[in-house]
């Protein structure tokens, strides 16, 4: 571990003489962490964040930090749960005490032993940490009926629209998310120059502001435009985006405009994610009513992961597809609908038939 300095003067042995000095202690050491977390790369919110939650276990505890036990996170989350923070806040709360412990115990548990007798534990366990958002709730999407059935509609209604501008933009978006799965965010920053129809088989998009894993700023990353998206694309370039305004041959501008125009930088402004939300919004309501309220980016999203799997298509290139990190968390986006789990098991079934007729014969 690093030499820091340590109450009582220099960077030996700590001494904690007083309660004071254990109080500077703990605060060195959350301090300490933010310092970690500033090398990392990760966002000053995320840091500010971090120190907030942090500091209210902190203030839960009669102790220091370096004595809380599984007991004290018990009861904190119990806290938390009975002043009504939802189960995503409850998540995000003991999994970032559980890293700051984590970084206590890797830096500082000889420090604090030698000093304290204290065998720092980690107070958040497999019992007490909350699972997610989606904890009790599986988000299963619309099936491949459902979703052409809303699509085909959508589209067939675009030339009729009262305003057939941000009917077709609305549309072009929503596509996105359901053959590539984008986030609505990536979608609304897309510039025009983001479309390389120069790379690969079918054209590339470079998502430049991808969602970065734990405030570590924005993960670009190039993509291909399967599943349709690459006519879908050339569709909107050569028949809609123009109509916007002149500036459709300024790689700069952005690729989904809004309906006004920026005079400061003479080009179409850039369209909201409010917009986008609510234009699908509107139109689930009226082409797939029994998805009303429950249909958003994130469901299509969903349904994307889930539809290029059903189809044959690879785990890690689904997770590269949708910028996870993590596989874990792309096989969560992944809902194999129960008749695949039917015509895997007679399939199986089927198999060992034939081997049982085989050694017969």
């Amino acid at each position: 571990m690093g030499l820091v300095a340590l109450p009582g003067g220099g960077t030996g042995d700590l001494v904690l003489s007083s309660a004071q000095a254990a109080e500077d202690f703990e605060q060195e050491i959350v301090d300490q962490y933010a310092l970690a977390m500033s090398a990392a790369g990760l966002s000053d919110g995320h840091i500010r964040q971090t120190r907030a939650v942090v500091i209210e276990f902190a203030r839960s505890l009669t102790k220091p930090l370096w004595e809380a036990t599984c007991a004290d996170a018990d009861a904190f989350m119990a806290e938390q749960r009975r002043l009504g923070h939802s189960v995503a806040t409850r998540a995000g709360k003991a999994g970032t005490m559980s890293l700051f412990y984590e970084f206590v115990i890797a830096r500082y548990e000889g420090t604090i032993r030698r000093a304290t007798g204290v065998l720092v534990e980690q107070p958040i366990d497999e019992f007490n940490r909350q699972s997610g958002a989606s904890l009790a709730k599986v988000r299963v999407p619309p099936s491949d009926e459902e979703i052409d059935s809303l699509f085909t509609a959508w589209r067939g209604s675009i030339p009729q629209a009262r305003k057939y501008l941000p009917a077709a933009r609305d549309y072009f978006a929503a596509s996105l998310w359901r053959r590539l799965g984008l986030r609505i965010n990536e979608t609304a920053m897309l510039d025009i120059r983001d479309w390389r129809p120069d790379l690969g088989e079918f054209g590339k998009i470079h998502v430049r502001f991808g969602k970065g894993s734990r405030g570590r700023g924005h993960k670009p990353r190039l993509i291909p435009a399967i599943n349709g998206a690459d006519q879908l694309i050339d569709w909107w370039l050569a028949e809609v985006r123009h109509q916007y305004g002149t500036d459709w041959d300024n790689p700069d501008a952005p690729m989904l405009p809004s309906e006004r125009f920026d005079r400061d930088l003479d080009r179409c402004g850039r369209v909201g994610t409010n917009a986008l939300r609510r234009g699908l919004a509107i139109h689930v309501d009226q082409w797939l009513p029994a998805w009303s309220d429950r249909m958003t980016p994130h469901v299509l999203r969903h349904y994307c992961a889930s539809s290029l799997y059903a189809v044959g298509m690879d785990i890690k290139a689904i997770q590269e597809l949708l910028g996870h990190e993590w596989l874990a968390t792309t096989s969560g986006y992944i809902h194999v609908r129960s008749e695949h789990i039917v015509h895997a098991w007679n399939s199986a079934n089927d198999r060992v038939e034939a081997r049982l007729r085989l050694q017969a014969d």
